[in-house]
């Protein structure tokens, strides 16, 4: 069977780690083509891939037909304008988070997608392939501590890099993951948002007042609570703790060498997301790939998903703004994203 042939759209940190990621260590794939407006990133990012094709638009790597399936790394404001044709040539898709930004252009992509034969997007929320949060999703399920009552959460990190990061990119960039994830294991969506803002950090950025406490309450009746940091200055830490009705479980916890030397203990932290989830990005686009040429194309959170999130956002950034509690709109899921079996077949040869 012949290797997967993926163009990546979008050419920053996240389109280059994920060329090097299909290069390097992912194995039935190879990025033949990298699309941005900036060539000149294009071509850093192409040369990490071993000289792939240098596009500046999505049209155009469309028209080439050298692809099987496009991965789009491009900021999520961008998203729908890469996701529409691609649905259209009917191409798999891998996107990164977001999926759209907002619940109208999200409803856009999802009509375009239900024209197909069954999904062709898979949303990249890299957490549900950690082995932690795998994990815990399983205690979950398997009630072997009773049922689950509480979630207490923390996402944390040394400082924005991005400069462009503004107040409710608190809510739509950081927690977006939480609100994903955390769902996930829990077994339920998010109803309700609360956000809550008390002293802020002298050392964040002038615009943000950060950190910020966000209270979901899911359908099940789970209540969540996740302390959203941007400038904790000492590194990069993710750590969910769950209270069941016989005990609590914790994760993300630092792992590695631990040092007692002169009267001090030391444990070093990650310092950024690409370490701390770095085997889960990898488990991710692989079993994106494999999915792909086995004819599933998805293998994770679809469409659908990313859609519930952007609802839960929209939510959330009011919460900020407002200090109330904001339901998120109801949404049923349509037939079309309900479980089915997967075609045996692939759609390669």
């Amino acid at each position: 069977m012949q290797e997967l042939r993926v163009g990546i759209v979008g050419a920053g940190a996240i389109g280059a780690d994920h060329a090097r990621r299909i290069t390097e260590r992912t194995s039935g794939a190879k990025v033949v083509a990298v699309v941005d407006p900036n060539e000149e990133r294009a071509r850093e990012v192409a040369a990490i891939a071993g000289g792939a094709d240098v596009l500046t638009a999505v049209d155009a790597l469309i028209a080439t037909e050298r692809v099987d399936a496009v991965m789009i790394c491009s900021p999520g404001r961008f998203h729908e304008a890469a996701l529409l044709p691609a649905l259209q040539a009917r191409l798999p898709i891998f996107c990164e988070k977001p999926l759209t930004p907002d619940s109208a252009s999200g409803e856009r992509v999802l009509e375009a997608e239900q024209r197909l034969d069954r999904p062709h997007i898979q949303v990249g929320f890299m957490r549900r392939f950690d082995a932690e949060y795998m994990r815990l999703r399983e205690l979950v399920a398997s009630a072997d501590a009773g049922e689950l009552l509480m979630i207490h959460a923390a996402h944390r990190n040394a400082r924005p890099t991005n400069p462009e990061y503004v107040q409710q990119n608190l809510i739509d960039d950081s927690v977006v993951h939480e609100f994903d994830v955390l769902s996930w294991v829990a077994g339920s969506p998010v109803r309700s948002v609360t956000v809550r803002q008390g002293r802020r950090n002298s050392l964040s950025l002038p615009h943000l007042h950060e950190p910020i406490l966000v209270l979901m309450e899911l359908d099940n009746g789970v209540l969540v609570d996740v302390e959203m940091n941007v400038s904790a200055q000492f590194g990069y830490q993710v750590t969910t703790e769950a209270v069941f009705e016989k005990g609590v479980a914790r994760i993300g916890q630092p792992s590695g060498l631990e040092l007692w030397q002169e009267g001090a203990f030391r444990k070093a932290e990650h310092t950024y997301y690409d370490t701390r989830f770095a085997q889960a990005f990898d488990t991710e686009v692989q079993r994106w790939v494999n999915a792909v040429r086995d004819g599933r194309l998805v293998d994770g959170p679809n469409a659908w998903d990313g859609f519930q999130v952007a609802l839960a956002c929209e939510a959330g950034v009011e919460a900020l703004r407002t200090g109330r509690t904001v339901d998120v709109r109801p949404a049923t899921i349509p037939e079309f994203y309900a479980p089915r079996v997967s075609p045996a077949s692939s759609t390669l040869s």
